[in-house]
């Protein structure tokens, strides 16, 4: 039980050992241990009711903010924060990691309201802040969101209005690109109106967010239906629901398209938002959401064309999640750009394509359609998460 009320001092006495079988009782914070040679542990100081830990074999158990952690003894020792192991000018590790002995131990252990303090047996000092301990902690972690989100269908997306932002306004002033980025880090796709077609004008709109990223394209590229590179997406062919860049190690973390030109009729987009089909996938079939998490598949981009010549594979399951608390962060779903599936046995590939038939008909879904027009002058962006599917005309 976490020990939280002490009427006196005392001393406890306990045997260090690599088993967990001996364990010191519960301890509140302000508490002074002191590790002897006769394995004794001096408790001082008033005792706290907001933090409780525990010293095991091999690692610090500590229980605040409603979180119980544990701490790998080694973990505390390389991740000090002080001036001698620690650079704050440049945020990188100083200490040497490979030094640390992997059966260290520290010898003094105390913690106050806001600080954990650890003596090791050099005589160093390390000290956490808890509030620290709880975010960098693998508990802590799984308890965060790294990417907040708003999953939608085109009904939430539309009840929603999301504005469009006004060019000017993104370019020069910080209110407008603030809520641009907060309408793409919420919804993964936002809008620009009113941008010169060009371009130019076009790479100037996407650095104001990010660095341009260098391709086989280029770094900004046109493309029409002229079958100009060996790609589905320059030919007068509809394409169904994907995600782009599939066959990349890391695909395009943002891509930004903007309508140029256009005559004639059709010319539609169709945005789907890709993890709101998979947390559906979730909620109804869970073992095939971790199938689809699990099973790496190789994309492909083979080129032949004129001067191009380009044989590109990136490797990744079609649903990519943070393996300490499950949360997606990014989509690899191109049935053009798959290659062929031998990277897993016979008998695991009938339940991919089983689980990947659920995922496609969620993504299918006509409520989960969401139809724009794009126009020169008007600019989208979109994340990891958003399969487009553009109708040629």
């Amino acid at each position: 039980m976490w020990c939280r009320r002490l009427a006196c001092l005392f001393k406890v006495p306990c045997r260090l050992s690599g088993s967990t079988r001996h364990r010191s009782p519960w301890l509140p914070c302000d508490r002074r241990t002191v590790l002897t040679a006769v394995a004794r542990w001096h408790h001082t100081a008033p005792e706290s009711l907001k933090c409780a830990w525990q010293l095991h074999g091999d690692h610090l158990e500590l229980r605040y903010a409603n979180t119980l952690m544990r701490f790998d003894f080694v973990w505390l020792r390389d991740h000090c924060r002080s001036a001698s192991c620690y650079n704050a000018k440049t945020n990188q590790r100083s200490l040497d990691t490979a030094s640390v002995d992997l059966g260290i131990k520290p010898k003094a252990v105390r913690v106050d309201e806001t600080t954990l303090f650890l003596t090791w047996p050099d005589g160093h000092v390390t000290r956490y802040g808890l509030e620290w301990l709880v975010k960098n902690s693998y508990e802590g972690q799984k308890q965060q969101v790294m990417h907040p989100r708003i999953l939608w269908n085109a009904e939430i997306y539309r009840q929603a209005q999301v504005p469009s932002i006004d060019c000017r306004s993104f370019l020069e002033t910080d209110e407008g690109l603030k809520e641009f980025l907060q309408n793409f880090l919420l919804y993964g796709i936002a809008f620009v109106e009113n941008v010169t077609p060009t371009k130019e004008d076009t790479e100037i709109l996407a650095e104001r967010v990010s660095l341009i990223r260098e391709t086989i394209y280029g770094r900004m590229w046109y493309f029409t239906s002229d079958f100009s590179r060996g790609d589905t997406a320059y030919t007068k062919l509809a394409l169904d629901r994907h995600t782009d860049t599939t066959y990349f190690q890391e695909p395009c973390g943002i891509q930004v398209f903007h309508c140029l030109k256009h005559e004639g009729t059709g010319g539609r987009t169709l945005l789907v938002d890709g993890f709101y089909a998979a947390e559906q996938v979730l909620r109804q079939a869970p073992d095939q959401f971790e199938l689809l998490s699990k099973v790496p598949l190789k994309h492909e981009y083979v080129e032949n064309v004129g001067d191009c010549h380009n044989h590109m594979i990136g490797v990744g399951p079609v649903l990519n999640v943070y393996p300490w608390n499950n949360e997606l962060y990014l989509i690899r779903y191109n049935n053009y750009d798959r290659a062929v599936i031998n990277t897993v046995p016979y008998d695991v590939v009938h339940r991919w394509y089983a689980a990947h038939r659920t995922l496609t008909a969620e993504l299918r879904r006509p409520e989960n359609e969401l139809w724009v027009k794009l126009k020169p002058g008007k600019r989208i962006t979109g994340d990891l998460g958003f399969l487009d599917c553009p109708r040629k005309g």
